[in-house]
C-alpha cells in the first residue's frame, strides 16, 4: 500500500514552481498561442478557442516561465488544482491565474508528474489550501509547494506512467481522429457547395476528381445569380422554403436534475459550430411534441451574452448517443427539413456554420446586454440549392463520419473510465506493479 512510500512536499520531492507574467499581452491575428485557465482541462492542454501573440510578446512572456516538455500547468482560479501535462514539441505562452510544475528528475520522475498530480491525495491537499473568495475560489503560489504526497519508487512511477500513458495516447488519438473526420466533411461541403470546385474544374475542361457518378451530378458551367456566379440549374430560394425552425422548450431550473430526458441547450453547441458532448442536462419537467428532439436534428444557438457572435447562429447535429429522445431549451432553435425538401440535416449544419452564411443568419441577431437571433435569420436569407441527388451523396458521407466519431467517443469514454480508475488504484498504492522494476530497467 501507498503507506509504505514516504510522503513528501513538492518541495521536498524537488518539484519547483514558476509563476506567469502577472499580465496579458494583445491579441494577434496569428502567432503563438496564449495558453489561459479554458485551455487547461482532464490532464491535457487543449489549443481550441486560445488566443493568438504576436512573436515579442511570445518572447517577453516566455522569459520566466517557458514551458519544458513534461512541465505541468497548473490553475490557481476558476478551477483551482485543474491541470495539463506539456507535450514534447508544444510551444506556448503561459496565461494569468497559471503556474508551471517542474520536476527535476530526481524523486519524481518527469514523465510521472502529470499523474502524480491527479490522484486523490492530490485533490485533498488541494481541498486543503484552497482560498474561498467572494467571486473565485484560489490556490496561492506560496502555498503549492506544501502539498504533501506519497511518493512511489522510481521504477513504480515508470510502470504507473507507462500504463496511464497508452491509455491516455489511444484516448488523444481518437479525438485527433474525430477532428480529422469532422475536417474532411467540412472541407468537402465548402468544396462543392461554397467553392464549386468541381463545377470550375469541368468548366475549364478539367477532371474534377471524383468518381464519375459523383461528377456526373455537377454541372458544367457557372451563370450569373444574385448571389453571384452559382452552379448552372441550381436555384436561388431561402432557407425558409426548405426548413422549419421552432424555438425549444422553456425549462424549470427545479426539472433540471441526474435523471430524465436528456436536454440539448446553449451548451450543446461549441463556439464556431459542432455539438458539445459535456453540455447536454436532463430535465424531469414537462414540453409538448414540438419541443422534442430526435438524432439527426439540427440544433441553432438563439442567444449569447454580447454581441460578438461567438455562439449564437451557430448550429449542430444532435448525435444518437443520448438515445431516441430529447428535447430542446428555449436557447435553442430546432430546425428540419419540411416535407418534399430535397435538402438534409447534415447540409444545413455545415452551410449555418460556414463563415458567409453565418454572418448573414446572425447579423439578424439583436438585443442589448443579451443578443437574440429572431426565427426570421433561419427563414429569410437567400440559398443556392443543389440537386437533391448531390445532397443525398453528401449526407451519407457526413452520416457516416458522425456515426464513427460517435464509435470512436464512447470508446474513449470507456477508455477514460478504466484509466481513472487505474489512477486512482495505482497512485494510492491499492494496486501494485510487480514488474515495474523489469518495466524501468528495459526502458533505460
Amino acid at each position: 500500500m501507498a503507506d509504505e512510500w514516504p510522503s513528501m512536499s513538492l518541495r521536498e520531492a524537488c518539484v519547483s514552481l514558476i509563476d506567469c507574467e502577472h499580465r496579458t499581452p494583445p491579441a494577434a491575428e496569428c502567432g503563438y498561442p496564449y495558453v489561459g485557465i479554458p485551455q487547461v482541462k482532464d490532464g491535457r492542454i487543449n489549443l481550441n478557442g486560445a488566443r493568438r501573440i504576436a512573436c515579442e510578446h511570445f518572447e517577453e512572456w516566455t522569459r520566466k516561465a517557458d514551458p519544458e516538455t513534461f512541465d505541468v500547468v497548473l490553475s490557481r482560479r476558476c478551477n483551482p488544482g485543474e491541470t495539463g501535462y506539456v507535450p514534447k514539441g508544444l510551444q506556448f505562452a503561459l496565461g494569468q491565474n497559471l503556474v508551471l510544475l517542474r520536476s527535476d528528475g530526481t524523486r519524481v520522475l518527469k514523465p510521472f508528474l502529470r499523474w502524480l498530480v491527479r490522484g486523490p491525495l492530490w485533490w485533498e491537499q488541494v481541498s486543503k489550501y484552497i482560498n474561498v473568495g467572494a467571486v473565485f475560489d484560489s490556490l496561492k503560489c506560496a502555498d503549492i509547494l506544501d502539498f504533501r504526497l506519497r511518493i512511489p519508487p522510481l521504477f513504480e512511477q515508470q510502470a504507473i506512467a507507462c500504463i496511464l500513458e497508452a491509455l491516455d495516447d489511444k484516448i488523444e488519438l481518437n479525438r485527433r481522429m474525430n477532428e480529422t473526420l469532422e475536417s474532411i466533411v467540412r472541407a468537402l461541403f465548402k468544396s462543392w457547395f461554397v467553392d464549386f470546385d468541381p463545377v470550375r474544374a469541368k468548366a475549364a475542361g478539367h477532371e474534377p476528381g471524383l468518381p464519375q457518378s459523383l461528377a456526373d451530378l455537377f454541372p458544367a458551367r457557372l451563370v450569373q445569380s444574385e448571389l453571384g456566379k452559382t452552379p448552372e440549374g441550381w436555384p436561388v430560394e431561402t432557407l425558409v422554403d426548405h426548413f422549419e425552425p421552432v424555438k425549444g422548450v422553456s425549462y424549470k431550473g427545479s426539472g433540471l436534475g441526474d435523471d430524465g430526458v436528456p436536454l440539448h441547450n446553449l451548451n450543446s453547441i461549441y463556439e464556431g459550430g459542432g455539438y458539445k458532448y459535456e453540455g447536454v442536462k436532463y430535465y424531469s419537467g414537462g414540453h409538448a411534441e414540438r419541443h422534442v428532439v430526435l438524432p439527426g436534428d439540427v440544433i441553432v444557438a438563439n442567444t449569447e451574452q454580447g454581441h460578438e457572435r461567438l455562439l449564437i447562429g451557430f448550429a449542430a447535429v444532435v448525435p444518437s448517443v443520448y438515445g431516441n429522445y430529447g428535447i430542446a431549451s428555449h436557447h435553442i432553435y430546432r430546425v428540419r427539413p419540411r416535407p418534399g425538401s430535397r435538402l438534409k440535416g447534415s447540409y444545413l449544419c455545415f452551410l449555418l456554420n460556414s463563415p458567409q452564411m453565418h454572418d448573414l443568419a446572425s447579423g439578424f441577431a439583436n438585443g442589448t446586454t443579451v443578443n437574440m437571433l429572431p426565427v426570421d435569420a433561419l427563414q429569410k436569407p437567400p440559398i443556392v440549392c443543389p440537386p437533391g441527388s448531390l445532397v443525398v451523396a453528401f449526407e451519407a458521407l457526413a452520416v457516416n463520419a458522425r456515426q464513427r466519431c460517435e464509435e470512436l467517443l464512447l470508446e474513449s469514454r470507456t477508455l477514460a473510465s478504466l484509466r481513472d480508475l487505474l489512477l486512482r488504484q495505482l497512485i494510492t498504492g491499492e494496486l501494485r506493479i510487480k514488474d515495474g522494476e523489469r518495466l524501468m530497467e528495459r526502458a533505460v
